[in-house]
């Protein structure tokens, strides 16, 4: 008996683009910096509050492709050579987060407010569409 995985199931048709999601989400950044949240606002909303303390809009970036929503800082620290720490438990530090949006998941907007990096994202509702498909003589 030959056991069928998840995207190759005879009844999941046009869902092989999920196992190639699931694939680069298990690769992404999972060293847990920075920390997230992630909460639902509403119906068909959601927000991810990322916590970076210490970064300004200038060093975010945020790009949406493939479906994927990549936030991406690179800190840098212009006064190093004017001040000596006696101890240094602040990085600058660059990260990389990935999230993966499901189809009709869209960025409404971000915003960076008292060092949490807010995304708000919206789902559109899918029209409900019947088709008739007609049946040709062979």
């Amino acid at each position: 008996m030959t056991k069928l995985t998840f995207p190759s199931h005879p009844l999941l048709l046009g869902f092989d683009q999920l196992e190639q999601l699931v694939e680069r989400t298990a690769r992404a950044g999972t060293d847990g910096y920075p920390p997230f949240n992630i909460e639902m606002t509403g119906d068909n909303r959601f927000r991810i509050t990322l916590a970076l303390a210490g970064f300004r809009e200038e060093n975010l970036s945020i790009t949406v492709e493939k479906r994927q929503l990549m936030v991406r800082g690179q800190q840098t620290d212009a006064e190093r050579d004017e001040r000596v720490f006696l101890h240094r438990g602040i990085a600058a530090r660059q990260f990389q987060r990935v999230f993966a949006l499901a189809e009709g998941v869209e960025v409404a907007q971000a915003r960076l407010e008292n060092g949490l990096l807010h995304i708000d994202l919206t789902r559109s509702e899918p029209e409900d569409h019947v088709q008739t498909v007609t049946i040709s003589r062979g």
